[in-house]
């Protein structure tokens, strides 16, 4: 599906796939940073066209800039070098589309984006509400990223969907906040609102698929979504102001029948898509 061939990275596009293959701060299952090349493998059997949004890849400027190299053992050093990758894709007039590695890849591409677009607001598909203040005293984890975005943004630009586990603080946390909503018809639309005509940032932790079909995730979750439900929310977030976006925790070994990687690589097509050229 990523055939970019006739792109020059030297050129500004609407999009910059950037893959980001780390996990170096998983508390469960490790094997996120094998996402990327995952999802790129699987797009090659997954069609251009998208028939629920009558949108084809084939309508978006986009390029893919491959794999960066980052070193699995230096957690700051990862970032920093997604950071500069980021900020290389902004100050180029591009839009970063960051594939994971685990959750906590996608908070460097907000610090740059929040640079450029002080007024951003962020969309969290998960299961887990990543609002913990620490895991095991480290503030840098994957179970941490949405209280760190927080302190980025502000902790009133946060809309949280999907969450179905967390500990009590954090669910006060979120409750405080208003942060958490549904799927529900009347939620979307509502989030639509909120968003307004603000700079969106879209991170889609893929474990708010049910596990029964993407079991191919590090930290697995019953009571997930299915794709009618994820294709239902991309509908409702077409037109808006989006200026980042990011799939993370695909972790592809743990399904051995490639069926997660093929969910990812349609989820990122939908994605893809909301750039797409009218």
């Amino acid at each position: 599906m990523y055939d970019d061939s006739d792109l020059s990275l030297d050129q500004a596009h609407a999009v910059r796939i950037i893959g980001a293959p780390f996990d170096g701060t998983v508390s469960f299952r490790p094997g996120a940073r094998f996402g990327p090349a995952a999802i790129r493998e699987a797009s090659d059997g997954v069609e251009t066209y998208s028939p629920l949004l009558d949108l084809d890849v084939q309508q978006v400027r986009y390029a893919d800039a491959g794999d960066l190299a980052l070193p699995m053992g230096d957690v700051q050093q990862a970032l920093r070098l997604i950071r500069e990758a980021c900020d290389d894709c902004v100050n180029n007039g591009a839009m970063p589309f960051v594939l994971g590695g685990e959750h906590l890849v996608s908070l460097p591409v907000i610090e740059a984006l929040h640079q450029k677009f002080p007024s951003m607001v962020i969309v969290q598909l998960d299961a887990h509400a990543d609002q913990r203040e620490d895991y095991l005293g480290v503030k840098l984890s994957h179970a941490c990223i949405i209280r760190r975005a927080s302190e980025v943004i502000g902790e009133n630009r946060v809309k949280q969907i999907g969450i179905r586990s967390g500990t009590r603080e954090e669910y006060q946390t979120m409750r405080g906040q208003e942060s958490l909503t549904t799927f529900k018809p009347d939620d979307l639309s509502a989030l639509r609102t909120w968003v307004g005509d603000r700079p969106l940032y879209i991170t889609v932790d893929l474990d708010v698929f049910d596990p029964a079909s993407f079991p191919g995730t590090g930290t697995p979750e019953p009571g997930g979504i299915d794709w009618w439900t994820f294709q239902r929310f991309i509908q409702s977030m077409q037109g808006l102001n989006i200026v980042g976006m990011d799939a993370v925790e695909l972790a592809p070994q743990w399904d051995s029948s490639g069926c997660s990687s093929v969910l990812a690589a349609k989820c990122v097509r939908e994605m893809l898509l909301l750039k797409a050229d009218a």
